[in-house]
């Protein structure tokens, strides 16, 4: 995960709101389809209970591999702005 990602995960840990309007739009639900396709949210869900835990390596390699086609940089590229703002 690069700087710049680290950074968005941190302003939306510390802001639950935010997080939350992320979710409810296009792009939020988006990312939640990228990060659930395949196991139908199995491998979000322990890399979930594993960051809670303090362990985020299952969640940075998930974000790493949306982040390596097109549409998944470009997802959270708009992402990043929006937190941003």
């Amino acid at each position: 995960m690069d700087e710049k990602t680290a950074q968005m995960a941190e302003q939306l840990r510390k802001n639950p709101a935010m997080l939350k309007s992320l979710m409810q739009s296009r792009d939020g639900q988006t990312l939640m389809q990228m990060l659930t396709q395949g196991d139908r949210g199995a491998g979000l869900q322990r890399a979930v209970q594993s960051a809670a835990k303090g362990d985020t390596t299952a969640m940075v390699q998930m974000v790493n591999q949306i982040m390596q086609s097109q549409e998944g940089a470009e997802l959270v590229e708009r992402i990043n702005k929006a937190v941003q703002r």
